[in-house]
């Protein structure tokens, strides 16, 4: 089987780089996270076409406010209020000849490129270079979602059938929290177990951190900045504020330890506030991410945590005490961890380590695998080509053989499912 399998890629596999490129050259970049909307549909159209030219059985599915709203009550996941216009997932169903389904996850949006100018070529103009293919969206994640359909075309170009089904999840905004893949899992998609096929630096992870991100609006008393002690001063009562979250970071760093991933982080990404030098700024705005690690630690103890935090410190500053700050969750999603002993994990490992040599560790950036395993209960590991510190870059890229690499990967865990 595997000489085969080999004789076929080899034959085949300019053709299977093809089909990335002009998945690359399809602009997919979300808008405002995702709030604001997306650009997969493009995107979604050609994966449809790829799926049908495979003839696999394909579903369309919208992305459904509803739906999110009761995934939000039940599991406090579904980011709310996004524009979900021209978004909706796509997935292919390939039979095989057993009932057992084995589910491959990837999404289709990509994030913004940003300054087009600071690229060394143009990111929706896919350019291989010393053994590199430049894109946007080459690692995160174009080229795993890509590798895992290329991996059944293998199976069905060497003319082998498929011991199992295989489905294929193209989901649409992930990148604003995963709104899609929670449709998917609230539309009961199932399996018997699932790999998502985002960078996974070369190992197969069994564990991401949840986050939270919040947006903290404080008001002042603005006045001629001459007269500032009859004002009050937004940006640097914000400050207090940033300072004794930092408290409450150093105290999580201290209290919380796991074996898979480091400490929870409290990150402040942004901060505005002010109309001129010259003024009390009487608005300030800052907006925080928190990494918290899973099981230990919990969406509620995290959001009770820094709301007290917030609030304790208010209450020592008359203004304050009277005007508390204003504190709002804009996007979160929980942790992810399965044990390493389990079934589903031991056979990606076995699996793999036959094609490459890939150890078990756990993965900082979350991802929509504790969507499959959290609401879905689907055993579920994250294994894909690239590594994360190309993710979100300028001259994002990914290593062609590592793509080549991981359409074997998957062709052999459909093989042996």
């Amino acid at each position: 089987m595997f000489e085969i399998l080999n004789k076929t890629f080899d034959n085949k596999k300019d053709e299977y780089l093809e089909y990335l490129k002009k998945f690359l050259s399809i602009d997919t970049q979300t808008i405002g996270h995702g709030i604001l909307g997306g650009n997969e549909k493009a995107g979604q159209e050609y994966i449809e076409e790829i799926f049908k030219s495979m003839n696999a059985d394909v579903k369309k599915q919208d992305l459904d406010e509803k739906l999110l709203e009761q995934a939000y009550e039940k599991y406090n996941e579904g980011n709310l209020g996004h524009n979900n216009k021209d978004r909706y997932n796509v997935i292919g169903k390939f039979n095989g000849k057993k009932e057992k389904t084995l589910i491959f996850n990837g999404h289709v949006d990509t994030m913004p490129y940003g300054d087009k100018d600071s690229w060394t070529f143009d990111p929706l103009g896919p350019v291989e270079k010393d053994g590199k293919i430049y894109g946007l969206g080459s690692t995160d994640m174009k080229g795993g979602l890509m590798a895992s359909i290329m991996a059944v075309k293998l199976i069905k170009d060497s003319g082998l059938e498929l011991p199992c089904n295989v489905k294929i999840m193209s989901v649409a905004d992930e990148e604003g929290g995963g709104n899609g893949t929670i449709t998917a899992m609230m539309n009961k998609e199932s399996g018997d177990g699932a790999v998502v096929c985002e960078p996974s630096d070369n190992q197969i992870l069994t564990a991401h951190m949840g986050f939270v991100f919040f947006k903290v609006s404080v008001k002042g008393i603005a006045l001629h900045s001459a007269g500032k002690w009859n004002g009050v001063n937004a940006i640097e009562k914000a400050f207090e504020m940033i300072h004794v979250l930092g408290e409450l970071e150093r105290e999580w760093l201290m209290k919380y330890k796991h074996l898979l991933l480091p400490p929870p982080t409290l990150n402040v990404g942004v901060i505005k506030g002010g109309t001129a030098g010259s003024t009390v700024p009487d608005f300030c705005e800052f907006k925080v991410c928190v990494h918290y690690l899973p099981e230990i630690m919990s969406f509620e103890q995290v959001k009770k945590e820094f709301e007290e935090t917030i609030y304790l410190r208010s209450k020592g500053d008359k203004f304050l005490a009277e005007n508390p700050p204003k504190i709002e969750v804009y996007q979160l999603g929980s942790g992810f961890e399965i044990d390493n002993n389990d079934e589903f994990v031991q056979f990606v490992m076995k699996n793999s380590n036959e094609v490459s040599d890939i150890p078990i560790s756990g993965g900082i950036a979350g991802n929509d695998a504790r969507l499959l395993k959290n609401i879905g209960n689907i055993p579920t590991v994250i294994l894909g080509p690239g590594r994360l510190k190309d993710c979100h870059i300028i001259d994002e890229n990914l290593d062609i053989n590592e793509y080549f690499k991981y359409i074997k990967i998957y062709a052999n865990l459909i093989m042996n499912f």
